[in-house]
């Protein structure tokens, strides 16, 4: 099974949601592993270029005060960093905040089926 339809059986959310998230999730790995350690992620998620691509571009708004106060309360505050930045992207695919913790261990999960724990562990670093 692919990610996107890992994505939308297990958070009822439908193939544009679940391609746009996972974009706005590795376009912030990208950002912050650079292209070294991000191209082993690519590797292992094939059409990882085309879900970035599906990613809406984040404007930061959309209630950010309140969108940082769910995503403090779904992943905890020592996840705050780039994390609350997503939640403008996740807005405009009609998505909750709260649901940014809800993709990350799905993607996560499915990196580490795909790719190992050492590339698994590579993205965890971004969402901590």
């Amino acid at each position: 099974m692919d990610l996107v339809n890992m994505l939308t059986s297990q958070l009822g959310i439908n193939e544009d949601q679940a391609a746009g998230g996972a974009g706005l999730l590795f376009k912030m790995a990208k950002e912050k592993l650079g292209d070294g350690d991000f191209s082993k992620i690519a590797s292992a998620v094939p059409d990882v270029a085309n879900l970035m691509g599906k990613a809406p571009e984040s404007d930061g708004g959309g209630g950010i005060m309140g969108a940082i106060g769910g995503i403090a309360s779904a992943l905890g505050a020592e996840k705050l960093g780039g994390l609350a930045s997503l939640a403008g992207g996740f807005s405009k695919l009609n998505l909750d905040e709260n649901m940014i913790g809800n993709f990350i261990p799905i993607i996560l999960n499915f990196v580490k089926d795909k790719a190992g724990d050492e590339v698994m562990g590579l993205l965890s670093k971004v969402f901590d």
